[in-house]
């Protein structure tokens, strides 16, 4: 699975895109050959990525999300304080499992391109479009997206 809007290519990420965990042979690499065979679809997950770890400067912090932000224009909205954030996006993925590992390898991944903090994944949350649109007009849901961007909590 390629990641980001249609068309667009995150700067840097031409040779590199992440890919999803097949379910078929992983010398092969068919596991999403037998997803596309068995009729499975991708789907939207809605992501939200807690990370957490030692104080860093606060402008740090926000500099390093909106880099992560600018270079994989995915993400809907991050907060931050001096020693934890929270990223929520939208994951296109075949199930919750790849939805998972992909959000699992994000912060680890991007975190010298981004100078992310050292800080390590405290939670994460999957759920599929369905819960997240039943959530919200039940009024219990994560709240929207909006403002978009980098904010601090």
């Amino acid at each position: 699975m390629r990641r980001g809007r249609p068309g667009a290519s995150p700067r840097g990420a031409a040779e590199r895109t992440l890919t999803s965990v097949g379910a078929g042979d992983p010398a092969t690499g068919d596991g999403m050959a037998h997803a596309a065979e068995r009729g499975e679809a991708s789907r939207l997950w809605y992501i939200t990525l807690s990370v957490s770890g030692s104080e860093a400067p606060l402008r740090e912090v926000r500099r390093a999300l909106e880099q992560l932000a600018h270079d994989h224009p995915f993400l809907l909205t991050s907060r931050y304080a001096v020693d934890h954030a929270e990223i929520r996006y939208w994951e296109e993925a075949r199930d919750l499992h790849d939805a998972a590992a992909v959000a699992l390898r994000l912060w680890g991944e991007h975190r010298a391109s981004a100078k992310l903090p050292p800080w390590e994944i405290v939670g994460l949350e999957v759920i599929d479009r369905d819960t997240y649109h039943q959530r919200v007009a039940e009024g219990y849901g994560p709240p929207p997206a909006s403002p978009v961007g980098v904010h601090p909590f």
